[in-house]
């Protein structure tokens, strides 16, 4: 007579089989490339992430062609070297610009998109470093003033002697477009490095969320890690492009109000949101303003968080990070502050 199986001896077969027989967890695809002047990672995972990756490094390319400040031939390079005179902008410079200038305007002019010739004066965009004197400065800030950008449908004139420089927003929305397009290759997760720029489609393939690190202003490894799905994290810091002179350290940040190097006390702000363009320009112009200024406007603009390091070596961290960002290493013992609304 054939014996007869139990009940849970049959389930724990079944639960064998399926456990056997479960997918394994899709390898991802990853590639590296340069552009917008800074090396860029894109990992997938699922449908066709080669293809897709592939897509997107062209994507990124035909991105830096239209807004790279530089390249001759590009839409800002024309559109600065216009003499007064309208220029009609392709699709993703129109969108781009006018984010961008919701922004300046949201931020009181804390972000800037006509800073271009304080920030070349500085010697930031030659790597000839020099600190420029008050009358030099007093001129060239005659010429910044966001609020003098006409954009008119797609024709944008800007007023002779000003230059246009969206690299503040431009690695953001470049983030953007790649996540578009990976979901509509079928790709199920991804995240992005855009030099200081990091978004993510989705969750890991497990399901967990990512862990994005945030660099130490010291140079010394990381300060801390945040926990990620479906987000853009952005962070400025004075670190990322700086030189010295005469015992004082100058960085790219500038203050649109001074065309200086800001000082508000702040070394990285790091932004986290849903958009690119929104994460890459306000961790700028949150560097600008400061931590009461930042922690103020936070409070009216519900759409981010963020976490500001101090000079102190204080760190700020707004309340909807309160659980998924966690200091690192030495930073551990840093005063913490959550700040609520």
């Amino acid at each position: 007579m054939r014996s007869k199986k139990s009940v849970p001896a049959i389930l724990a077969a079944l639960l064998l089989l399926l456990t056997a027989c479960k997918a394994k967890e899709p390898e991802p695809y990853q590639t590296q490339f340069m552009a917008m002047d800074t090396i860029m990672t894109l990992t997938l995972y699922g449908g066709d992430a080669q293809s897709a990756a592939a897509l997107g490094v062209q994507r990124v390319q035909e991105l830096e062609a239209l807004l790279s400040v530089t390249a001759e031939g590009s839409e800002i390079h024309r559109v600065n070297c216009a003499g007064g005179q309208p220029v009609e902008l392709s699709e993703d410079t129109r969108k781009l610009l006018e984010d961008a200038l919701a922004l300046c305007a949201a931020t009181d002019g804390a972000l800037d998109v006509t800073m271009y010739p304080v920030v070349r004066a500085w010697g930031f965009t030659t790597g000839e470093y020099r600190v420029p004197d008050s009358a030099e400065l007093s001129a060239l800030l005659g010429h910044v003033d966001y609020t003098s950008v006409s954009l008119e449908g797609s024709a944008l004139t800007l007023p002779a002697g000003m230059e246009l420089d969206l690299g503040a927003v431009a690695k953001g929305y470049a983030g953007e477009q790649l996540m578009e397009l990976f979901a509509g290759a079928g790709v199920t997760s991804a995240i992005v490095e855009l030099g200081g720029n990091v978004q993510a489609l989705g969750a890991k393939p497990d399901g967990s969320p990512w862990r994005v690190a945030v660099q130490s202003p010291d140079g010394g490894g990381y300060a801390g890690v945040l926990e990620i799905t479906d987000k853009a994290v952005v962070t400025s810091g004075g670190y990322q492009r700086c030189f010295e002179q005469d015992g004082e350290t100058y960085w790219h940040i500038m203050d649109p109000a001074t065309g200086c190097p800001a000082r508000s006390g702040a070394v990285s702000v790091t932004i986290v949101t849903d958009r690119g363009v929104e994460a890459d320009g306000l961790s700028t112009a949150l560097f600008v303003m400061g931590r009461e200024r930042a922690a103020a406007y936070w409070k009216e603009h519900p759409e981010f968080d963020f976490i500001l390091i101090g000079e102190d070596g204080s760190v700020t961290v707004t309340q909807g990070l309160e659980t998924s960002f966690s200091l690192l290493g030495s930073w551990a013992g840093s005063p913490l502050e959550i700040i609520r609304r």
